[in-house]
């Protein structure tokens, strides 16, 4: 319900500024390890702006995942408009819980998903069991700022009585996650907020 507030100005945004920075260091990365005739998994994929732009750079098909059935409604529309609706696969739910249902994918991806999420080991655990090849993901840096911001939006959420909260999880403790299952770290950018990483095996 929080996300689907957002929706239609997600949609909005990305239509007239294109991938965020954060995206494009993704999108760029991926590129550079090859991505031709790849199967995307996209999870907490919004209004799919990211993985409807690695399909029209030379992905095959893609899986968008998410739990905002409003931010879905935004995503097929997009890809109508893209004429890649028959290339995207969405579906509404937790990823965790759908897992076992989910296709294996060569590429997966979550932009800013982990801190959505209140256990990132079963989130990182899951969702890597799913790929194959390349594991992209932005999630918040692990220092007090961060960690002061998130505390004042989780008052904030209390305060309008929205169940979501954000987290900031150990950075750490996920590389040691994802190159435990035999993936290496090819990228890397740290801004003031975010994390941004590329694995690859």
């Amino acid at each position: 319900r929080f996300f689907s507030w957002f929706a239609r100005r997600s949609r909005k945004y990305y239509r007239k500024r294109g991938l965020s920075k954060t995206q494009q260091r993704l999108s760029d990365a991926v590129k550079s390890l090859g991505y031709e005739g790849a199967r995307v998994l996209d999870i907490g994929c919004g209004v799919g702006f990211l993985h409807q732009k690695l399909l029209q750079d030379g992905a095959a098909t893609a899986v968008g995942v998410d739990l905002s059935e409003r931010m879905l409604v935004e995503a097929e529309s997009s890809a109508r408009e893209a004429a890649l609706a028959e290339r995207v696969d969405y579906r509404q739910g937790d990823f965790v819980e759908m897992a076992d249902n989910i296709p294996e994918s060569d590429i997966t991806v979550l932009d800013k998903v982990v801190c959505c999420y209140p256990n990132p080991e079963m989130l990182v655990g899951k969702s890597l069991e799913k790929t194959r090849r390349i594991y992209a993901l932005t999630y918040p840096r692990g220092h007090l700022l961060n960690r002061l911001l998130m505390e004042v939006q989780a008052v904030f959420m209390r305060v309008i009585r929205c169940g979501f909260r954000p987290y900031v999880h150990d950075p750490d403790a996920i590389e040691s996650w994802i190159i435990a299952q035999g993936f290496e770290k090819r990228m890397q950018h740290r801004s003031l907020v975010w994390i941004t990483q590329v694995y690859a095996r």
